[in-house]
């Protein structure tokens, strides 16, 4: 039969839990312990960009000035959007290789409905980015 009382947590476990930044600087990376998801998720930065980052990978989306009138179809949710609720951006993947993502604005309505496996959809297009700087 099983123990009807609620499991104990450490102060440690509910440190880790609730604030895993004082965690860190407390205790270090967790040793053992299962390893945290890398970072996904599309931020805005200066300018009307956008930054996509994946664990240590960072790919910088520029918007292209728009043209014409006709909707766009984001390419994260999978939603189609007049031309004031989506952007075109330009992401350069590689030395002479350029990508273009269509994608809401603003992004986190989009992000929430395209869920974790959206953005690794995403990522999956856009990484590994080459070396643009060849020596």
């Amino acid at each position: 039969m099983s123990d009807p009382r609620p499991k104990e947590h450490s102060a440690r476990d509910l440190l880790r839990e609730l604030f895993p930044e004082t965690h860190r600087e407390l205790f270090g990376e967790a040793q053992g312990g299962p390893a945290l998801p890398p970072t996904l998720g599309l931020y805005p930065v200066a300018d009307g960009r956008l930054a996509l980052v994946h664990g240590d990978q960072l790919a910088e989306f520029t918007p292209i000035p728009p043209k014409g009138s006709s909707a766009l179809h984001c390419d994260l949710c999978h939603h189609t959007r007049s031309r004031s609720e989506a952007h075109v951006y330009r992401v350069q993947v590689g030395a002479r290789r350029t990508r273009y993502v269509t994608l809401c604005t603003p992004t986190h309505g989009c992000q929430s409905r395209a869920g974790a496996r959206g953005l690794e959809a995403l990522a999956w297009r856009i990484f590994p980015i080459e070396n643009l700087h060849a020596d």
